[in-house]
């Protein structure tokens, strides 16, 4: 006689809808990846590469990088670290939207929650594609420096490492991706063993992209060339009035801004 329990998990597996097929890897501009499938991602529509202001090394460094990686040469992984709101993700994505508008085989893949054990997986079904696949992973930090290992090993000395065809890009408002931790190095027999521990994850990125706390002519800059690009009149006491109550300049805080004044003119942005 068959077991209840048993029973009970059929009749529940017969009622659970089928896995979803994974998109076909050379048909999309972006994906995400959940852990299990690769999905077509619903709606990929980079900032234009133009309206990235006060970023001109990283957007460079970045581009190039990029491009060499969808041209099949060689390509670093790369870190994307600093403030909160200083455009780390939204230039990954412009930029990989340009050099996809350039006519290259390049497709973003974001990873979305913390599964990186998952990552193997994922290279499995990307690793044979004709095309070239950033892998964005966004707002990664780690509580630990022994968290981070795994993703150590698929950077740069693991037994399987990701394919040639895909990188990684990561953004983080840590530097080294771990904390310091001063009470665990001052107890360690060697103190310097936890920090190299603390700094092998950020070592193992061949690109370090660093964003920083912007001035008052940068932030009015992004201001006024987001207001060129959608025809808006805007007043620069009106801008940094908004920027002050908010207790930051960045350019998330400009973009927020431009909303807010495109609402007013009964405008609508993208």
């Amino acid at each position: 006689m068959t077991d209840p329990i048993e029973r009970i998990a059929a009749a529940l597996e017969r009622l659970a809808p089928p896995r979803a097929a994974p998109a076909d890897p050379l048909a999309y501009p972006a994906y995400v990846w959940r852990g299990d499938t690769l999905s077509a991602a619903r709606a990929f529509a980079p900032v234009p590469l133009d309206r990235i202001f006060g970023l001109a090394a990283q957007k460079q460094a970045l581009l190039d990088n990029l491009t060499r990686l969808a041209g099949g040469a060689a390509a670093h992984d790369v870190l994307l670290w600093g403030a909160r709101g200083t455009g780390k993700s939204a230039l990954v994505k412009s930029c990989t939207g340009a050099v996809q508008a350039g006519g290259a085989a390049l497709a973003l893949v974001e990873v979305i929650g913390t599964g990186l054990d998952t990552l193997p997986d994922l290279f499995a079904q990307i690793a044979t594609a004709p095309r070239a696949f950033a892998i964005f992973i966004d707002d990664l930090g780690f509580d630990a420096a022994s968290d981070a290992r795994a993703l150590r090993s698929m950077l740069d000395g693991g037994a399987e490492a990701r394919p040639a065809n895909a990188r990684l890009f990561v953004t983080s408002n840590r530097r080294h991706l771990v904390p310091q931790n001063l009470e665990e190095q001052a107890d360690a027999i060697n103190p310097r063993d936890v920090v190299d521990d603390n700094l092998a994850l950020a070592d193992r990125f061949g690109l370090s992209l660093g964003f920083h706390v912007i001035d008052q002519d940068t932030y009015l800059g992004i201001v006024a060339g987001y207001a060129q690009a959608l025809d808006l009149p805007f007043d620069a006491t009106d801008a940094v009035g908004w920027a002050t109550r908010r207790g930051s300049r960045s350019g998330r805080v400009a973009w927020h801004y431009i909303v807010d004044l495109a609402g007013q003119h009964g405008k609508t942005v993208g």
